[in-house]
């Protein structure tokens, strides 16, 4: 018991933290990054068809991921501030609610696996051969998601208690997993036959699986002061209320961002295909940029869950004004690379033609987005950290549903297809502003509860 009240995330000097808890998982978001990529780079040279029907796929993806990402961070919140606070008998019976909310998530998207995939195609294209194409890729990844729903969460309740690195292991075991098995089901090999987009889908779901094995094995090995334990297990509603108090904004937002993916999809394919495909090359790209950042924001929410449970306000303080920093730095050294070698990233994706010629243009326009995104992720996620989810919520709302949606479709209307892609930095400089208002908002009131000096604090060198 001695060890969780001396936990790092309460006595660590801030700047050694910050890098101790996030560094890790800014290395297995990159790595996750780099799946994202090499999976995009099999399915170009498999054809553009493969490349367009995983990108008409993947805000259903993103519904999925949302919702166990939703619910794992709110588990993640909850228990970082229980442990704060030492209250020890609630951190296990929030870890155990964890997994079985993550298993009734995995029940309903299987179930929709057997009867919506094809009408949600349908809605969007005609062509017989996108249609069976993203079908057969997103049938895999639906019906078998059970690893992915169990490895969010095991991952968060390692961040949760401080972890981060036995979290980065279980992230990359899954990703790397998937980048070694890809070639080998999409093209065939060692005896085995080729599968075409089936293999990437296939591939997908046993690197899921593989990260939820080794989570499950770390948290039960070394996460001891996160005990999981379902013996005498009840659904308690006062606990789940307490997981989605953060994790139902957070879900809302992932649906939000489907909707509007789907509408993107919408306006874009009525222009053309390549703009589909050239979206979804954009999604897997800037996944290397704002991966580091979601790395960081993630090692951020428990660091001031616990000290938000802990009452220590200048910790708090602390981890704010370097997360905005270092978020920043790698946010604008993304928006030098996307300047300078546009052409170079699509051509990764054996990008040709129309394609090269949109995508170019669409990652410098993009990327002047990069720096405003740097600070509203940060600012939105203190305030998860301190159990307030709603202004993640909000900022995710103006940005797509009153920023992005809406310019594109107009933009597109008055000028053309070119000019779609300023609906995006359009959309997170509104969703800024409004995050700034917001955010100091709550933070300000959250912090006014708080004792200005913590006496008994001394921080550990």
């Amino acid at each position: 018991m001695e060890a969780i009240k001396e936990n790092k995330l309460g006595t660590m000097p801030m700047g050694r933290l910050i890098l101790s808890m996030s560094a890790p998982l800014m290395v297995s978001m990159l790595v996750q990054a780099l799946y994202n990529t090499v999976d995009g780079i099999y399915l170009g040279r498999l054809s553009q068809d493969a490349l367009t029907a995983t990108s008409l796929s993947q805000p259903m993806q993103m519904l999925m991921i949302g919702f166990g990402v939703g619910t794992a961070v709110g588990v993640n919140s909850l228990v970082a501030r229980r442990l704060g606070e030492k209250r020890f008998d609630e951190v296990t019976r929030a870890a155990a609610h964890g997994y079985v909310l993550a298993f009734i998530t995995y029940l309903f998207f299987m179930a929709f696996s057997f009867f919506g995939i094809r009408w949600f195609f349908g809605i969007f294209t005609r062509n017989g051969t996108l249609a069976q194409l993203g079908h057969d890729y997103l049938t895999i990844c639906m019906r078998y998601s059970f690893g992915v729903f169990t490895a969010l969460i095991g991952e968060r309740l390692l961040q949760a208690a401080g972890k981060t690195t036995f979290s980065m292991l279980a992230q990359m075991s899954g990703a790397l997993t998937n980048i070694i098995l890809d070639p080998i089901f999409i093209f065939g090999k060692y005896g085995i036959a080729p599968m075409g987009i089936k293999g990437a889908a296939v591939a997908t779901v046993m690197g899921q699986c593989v990260s939820a094995i080794v989570a499950i094995v770390f948290g039960m090995t070394f996460n001891k002061e996160v005990p999981v334990s379902f013996k005498g297990f009840r659904m308690q509603g006062a606990v789940v209320k307490d997981i989605y108090t953060v994790a139902f904004p957070s879900i809302i937002m992932q649906i939000v961002g489907t909707f509007c993916g789907l509408l993107m999809n919408a306006i874009l394919i009525s222009y053309s295909e390549a703009a589909v495909a050239v979206i979804g090359v954009y999604q897997k790209l800037n996944s290397f940029v704002f991966m580091p950042v979601f790395g960081l924001t993630q090692g951020l929410v428990p660091v001031i869950g616990f000290n938000y449970g802990a009452r220590r306000k200048e910790r708090i303080r602390h981890a704010f004004r370097l997360s905005v920093i270092v978020s920043l730095a790698v946010m604008t050294a993304g928006f030098a690379i996307f300047m300078i070698w546009p052409g170079v990233l699509m051509s990764i994706f054996s990008a040709k033609g129309e394609m090269l010629e949109m995508g170019i243009r669409a990652m410098r326009i993009i990327s002047f987005s990069f720096m405003s995104a740097a600070v509203s992720i940060v600012m939105t996620s203190v305030t998860t950290g301190m159990g307030v989810g709603y202004p993640s919520l909000v900022c995710s709302l103006v940005r797509q549903v009153i920023g992005v949606v809406p310019a594109a479709y107009i933009l597109t209307r008055l000028f053309g297809i070119g000019a779609v892609w300023y609906a995006y930095p359009f959309g997170e400089y509104l969703s800024l502003f409004i995050s700034i208002f917001l955010v100091m908002r709550v933070y300000k009131r959250k912090m006014a509860e708080l004792p200005e000096n913590d006496p008994g604090f001394t921080e550990v060198h």
